[in-house]
């Protein structure tokens, strides 16, 4: 039996990483899958060797191939994948035309025109990275950069002139760990997630809906509950949340955008990276794997970031809470729809392992924390106005209801109940200064009433 070399993976690492910058040896992908906290199993290094390949290759602009995350996710996915069985598979088609029939009752957002389907796990995957990409890009960049620079900061005197030639390479090495890391949080969502819109935020092309079968058994295993009626309430659910993006078509622009907006925003936190500087060796690839993925690069969030945050959070409320409301509506006649509502409540209240991750990876968390109080205004609105009117709202994003509303609904059903009635609203202070404005462009003086026309 040949001996096992006793070689420290730090020291191998180094010389690695030393032998390439000197140009005396290639890349073992086995190490950086290492340095990535990754096994070094064939299809890893296969898929940080193809990464690595095109970095060498001309990826002047070390920019990401995300083709990593997807193979690295795709593999923890199809792990312990079980097929449906043709019985399943049937069950759950039925469960959606039931769903159709029952949304048809409680909204009058029409149904999708494209016939919702059946997910494996590893087709989820394939289906829902390019929203993960998207969103993790900014953080992805600036982090790989900033690796980059500590690198460049700490290499020997005689090695900077490689390290400045090698910078691309570098950012793509950098890259390249962040997309695995990426890649095996998404991975493990797709053993957690039931449907396409399980996360809230719309990850599947417009006028699609899905299940994902086997993760639809495991979330009815040991509730006491019959299968179909599981089937039928998560079915609902998935068709409502579809339904919805589809008919207010700028929706699904507005919660990407928001959320890139704020990724944008976030930059490494220097002290961290002087902290890293002043101890970093090419040796402790660890460190480094640690500090990207634990969240301790990422700053406390800017006044702007904030911003933006507290308006995407009050928009993903709005949605999971219009969803609660129609599905309780069209799932009333399940004789155990409520114990299936409470599980999804305290499943979305705790969230997976796979959601905490990302929140660390990307710092943002993806579940709203004010959606009982916006399912309670919605309620409140269907209660005075009916579904027509509640569904109304989405129809622009001038309409949709505001964080004031969650607080205080009463001004918003006021308003509703009065153009219900056929009764012109009373003006807020913008519509008065519109008129004013108006009539003053129509006397010609281009002034608003008590004032004097501009000298000339």
């Amino acid at each position: 039996m040949p001996d096992v070399p006793d070689n420290n993976p730090e020291d191998e690492f180094r010389d690695m990483l030393r032998d390439f910058l000197s140009g005396k040896g290639g890349v073992d992908p086995s190490q950086l899958a290492g340095a990535a906290g990754l096994p070094a199993d064939p299809a890893s290094i296969q898929a940080m060797l193809a990464q690595l390949q095109n970095a060498m290759r001309g990826a002047s602009d070390g920019g990401i191939n995300w083709q990593v995350a997807t193979d690295q996710a795709v593999k923890i996915a199809t792990a312990s994948a079980v097929p449906t069985s043709p019985e399943q598979r049937a069950q759950l088609d039925q469960a959606f035309h039931i769903a159709a029939l029952w949304l048809d009752d409680v909204t009058q957002i029409t149904e999708l025109t494209n016939v919702p389907g059946l997910m494996t796990r590893g087709e989820w995957v394939r289906a829902t990275m390019p929203v993960w990409t998207q969103l993790a890009e900014p953080v992805a960049t600036s982090i790989s950069d900033a690796l980059t620079r500590v690198l460049s900061e700490q290499a020997p005197e005689e090695m900077q002139g490689m390290v400045q030639g090698a910078s691309s390479l570098l950012r793509s090495i950098g890259g390249a760990l962040f997309a695995m890391q990426l890649g095996q949080v998404v991975g493990q969502l797709s053993t957690e997630v039931v449907s396409g819109g399980d996360i809230g935020i719309p990850l599947l092309d417009d006028n699609q809906a899905a299940l994902l079968p086997q993760s639809v058994s495991a979330f009815g295993e040991g509730l006491d509950i019959p299968d179909d009626q599981v089937q039928i309430y998560l079915a609902v659910r998935e068709l409502a949340h579809a339904r919805l993006f589809r008919h207010a078509r700028w929706l699904r622009l507005h919660l990407i955008t928001s959320i890139t907006e704020f990724a944008r925003g976030i930059r490494i936190d220097t002290d961290r990276l002087e902290g890293l500087a002043d101890s970093f060796d090419p040796a402790n690839p660890e460190e480094l794997r640690q500090a990207m993925v634990d969240g301790s690069l990422i700053p406390p969030k800017t006044d702007a970031q904030l911003v933006t945050l507290a308006r995407l959070e009050t928009i993903l409320a709005l949605v999971e809470g219009w969803v609660d409301v129609v599905t309780g509506a069209a799932t009333a006649r399940l004789p155990k729809s409520d114990a299936v509502a409470e599980t999804v409540k305290r499943r979305r209240a705790t969230g997976g392992p796979a959601e905490s991750a990302f929140s660390t990876l990307v710092g943002l968390e993806l579940r709203p924390r004010r959606l009982r109080e916006a399912a309670a205004m919605w309620q409140k609105i269907t209660d005075a106005v009916g579904n027509e009117q509640r569904d109304s709202l989405w129809s622009h994003p001038d309409l949709i209801p505001t964080a004031e509303d969650i607080d205080d609904p009463t001004a918003l059903i006021q308003r509703l109940e009065a153009s219900a009635r056929g009764e012109a609203p009373e003006p807020d202070e913008f519509d008065t200064a519109l008129q004013d404005l108006l009539r003053g462009e129509e006397d010609g003086t281009g002034t608003t009433d008590g004032e004097s026309p501009p000298n000339v």
